[in-house]
């Protein structure tokens, strides 16, 4: 890159990054979570079989390694989790009534999952919109924080993960999406969700971002 000249293609600064972990919840990151109530056993694996495998054997423990990765250097871990203010929703955005979803306040399916929960006092943002920017007071936050890159990993890709690299990206923010630390319910809406907010975001595999992250401390 030459001097002056502005780029997406610009590693991060562990002082001002933070790693934004997206919907990771029991909602619907779990087959017994309330977005699955209502199928059964064998309509699960037809209509999200792909997606709790790929979310069991690359997205969380690529998120994990990320997070250590983070921890480590002392980089600001956030998470956002679908959850209403309230018991019976009235506070959700329009979309989210018309779609069906409701996390109660303090429910089991507003919880993060286990295997990357928060440690400490980590930062947990509930949201009833897609966008996390549009609903809760992150941008305010990480201004707070001194935060000028933002990863972002969670789920979906083509829903919550893209309405965030944008609004992220609009707002100012240099964006890393991590390619594996995100998933949706086809390879095919995930592979077109990638393509279509690539001029966004930088991307990056987590194993890649996780050794940019150990050089800038080496």
């Amino acid at each position: 890159m030459r001097s002056g000249e502005l780029s997406r293609e610009v590693p991060i600064t562990p002082g001002a990054t933070a790693l934004l972990v997206i919907d990771i919840q029991t909602y619907f990151c779990r087959p017994d979570g309330g977005q699955f109530a209502e199928l059964s056993t064998a309509e699960i694996e037809r209509d999200c079989g792909y997606f709790f495998r790929q979310l069991s054997e690359v997205t969380l423990p690529t998120i994990r390694r990320l997070q250590e990765a983070c921890r480590a250097q002392g980089i600001e871990v956030i998470f956002t989790v679908i959850e209403s203010l309230t018991q019976n929703g009235r506070d959700r955005s329009l979309d989210y009534k018309i779609t069906g979803f409701n996390v109660p306040r303090g429910s089991r399916d507003a919880q993060v999952l286990e295997e990357i929960a928060p440690t400490g006092d980590e930062i947990v943002l509930p949201k009833s919109s897609s966008s996390v920017f549009i609903s809760t007071n992150l941008d305010y936050l990480l201004r707070n924080l001194g935060v000028r890159h933002l990863i972002v990993v969670g789920c979906l890709t083509d829903q919550c993960v893209e309405s965030a690299v944008r609004d992220a990206c609009d707002l100012g923010y240099l964006v890393t999406l991590v390619t594996d630390g995100c998933t949706s319910m086809t390879p095919e809406r995930h592979e077109n969700s990638l393509r279509t907010i690539k001029g966004y975001c930088r991307q990056r595999e987590g194993e890649a971002l996780i050794a940019e992250i150990a050089a800038q401390h080496g």
